[in-house]
């Protein structure tokens, strides 16, 4: 009787959890973002006193945040309690991550932009939408909004995805040849989100294979994305 087949071993991961960097090292710049990272870099000199980088979800707005964030000292207030953060804050800048993720607390923005403008610093609020499309509906909260300098981080380029793959790849120690990079991102959505979704799917592959990160491998994934599956066995 013939022996049967048997399957590789595969280990299961352990979500350890990955740290992800934000340093200016670690930014890679392309036309897509180029404009708001100089824009970060020429602080304090700005057009405004209020800036807002607009962009969707994945495009690295957090990551140009935190790359200011550690420029300015800049003071992290909690969208849901900017109020609680006004009477300290004295002059020192200050950053709103995700300010339009729920709803907006509008006499508190309000006050911190006075409060901002009065102390003569900055204001850094990143967002998924233009200030117009956030539906606030106190009129001195508008004409504040208004005024405010807004930059747009577009979906990213070739240049810009290849290096973000790299990177999140980099942050789990994962070493993987650019020809493997180079077919996720002639393969996938143009969306730093879904980069992020591929790389943690290939990783959790790789450990459960025992098997470096291959072109087939990303084939086989991609493929069961594209036919959307959630929870796949690979």
């Amino acid at each position: 009787m013939a022996a049967q087949p048997v399957n590789p071993p595969r280990q299961l991961p352990l979500d350890l959890g990955h740290g992800t960097g934000y340093s200016r090292d670690e930014l890679v710049v392309s036309g897509t973002n180029a404009q708001a990272a100089s824009l970060i870099e020429r602080w304090p000199d700005w057009p405004s006193p209020v800036v807002v980088l607009a962009g969707p979800p994945g495009s690295g707005k957090t990551h140009l945040a935190r790359i200011w964030q550690e420029r300015a000292h800049a003071v992290v207030i909690d969208p849901a309690r900017i109020g609680d953060h006004i009477a300290g804050l004295g002059s020192r800048p200050a950053l709103i991550d995700d300010v339009d993720n729920g709803l907006i607390d509008e006499q508190g923005l309000f006050h911190l932009i006075n409060t901002v403008r009065g102390a003569g610093s900055t204001l850094l609020l990143t967002a998924r939408r233009f200030p117009s499309a956030w539906r606030v509906a106190l009129p001195d909260l508008i004409s504040r909004l208004k005024a405010a300098a807004t930059v747009e981080i577009h979906e990213p380029d070739d240049l810009l995805l290849a290096g973000v793959i790299t990177k999140l790849f980099a942050d789990r120690q994962v070493e993987v040849e650019p020809h493997v990079v180079q077919y996720l991102v002639r393969r996938i959505e143009r969306s730093l989100a879904t980069a992020m979704r591929v790389v943690e799917r290939l990783d959790r592959a790789g450990l459960e294979r025992k098997t470096p990160i291959t072109r087939a491998l990303a084939a086989e994934t991609v493929g069961a994305m594209d036919e959307g599956q959630g929870e796949f066995d690979i």
